[in-house]
């Protein structure tokens, strides 16, 4: 069975309803990112950074995937699908695809200041005095920015197996993440869904500017053709 990689940025998700980085110019919901996404921010003011995620994690219970998340999923009827997000939503999962692997982390799991691997489902607010098991607060299981990215080795590793790769709303300019297409082998074909893409050329690339509901399906098309 061929083996579909597919990398999804936040563009796979604004037509869900969940704003983008770039459309805000830099600021995420108003917030410069280094207030809410770093950990000098978390440590200068918890509060505020726990407030912030608690109000997008309300916001994704008011929004649904949308059908090019149901496309993707509904790929693993013909194939086997590795889906890797850049997107700390559950819209992928809510959606119907089971091997989904969040690079910057998951907005409904926290986890421990004291240990990282301490990880919990978490679905209602997250305050200060919220703790793990040993006393020490939980924070958002989000990997800010100036942080490791502890699942890029394992994202590498399903690449090396791509047989398609399928790259939806993502400028591919953000590192890590922007250096996995080098991973997949010479000859994988790549397809780039993107209404503005950063990339125009690249190896075996075909170039769909869309965004991911109409895009996808086009995509859907030249594999059921090849």
């Amino acid at each position: 069975m061929k083996h579909i990689v597919v990398l999804t940025g936040a563009g796979m998700s604004a037509e869900s309803g969940i704003k983008t980085f770039r459309d805000a110019d830099g600021l995420w919901e108003g917030y410069d990112v280094t207030e809410v996404a770093s950990p000098i921010g978390f440590a200068n003011n918890p509060a505020l950074v726990l407030d912030f995620y608690n109000q997008r994690r309300r916001q994704l219970f008011e929004v649904k995937p949308n059908a090019a998340h149901f496309d993707l999923a509904q790929l693993e009827a013909h194939f086997k699908v590795s889906i890797v997000t850049q997107n700390i939503d559950d819209l992928h999962e809510r959606a119907g695809s089971t091997n989904v692997v969040h690079l910057h982390g998951e907005l409904l799991k926290v986890r421990s200041t004291f240990d990282s691997n301490h990880i919990i489902e978490w679905k209602t607010d997250l305050v200060l005095g919220d703790t793990c098991n040993k006393g020490y607060q939980l924070r958002p299981h989000i990997v800010w920015f100036g942080e490791p990215v502890p699942m890029i080795e394992k994202a590498m590793e399903i690449c090396k197996t791509a047989d398609t790769l399928i790259i939806i709303g993502t400028s591919m300019q953000v590192y890590p993440a922007a250096n996995l297409m080098h991973y997949v082998p010479q000859l994988t074909p790549i397809y780039f869904i993107d209404p503005k893409p950063a990339i125009k050329s690249f190896r075996n690339i075909t170039v769909i500017r869309e965004n991911a509901t109409v895009g996808i399906k086009k995509v859907l098309e030249l594999l059921n053709t090849q």
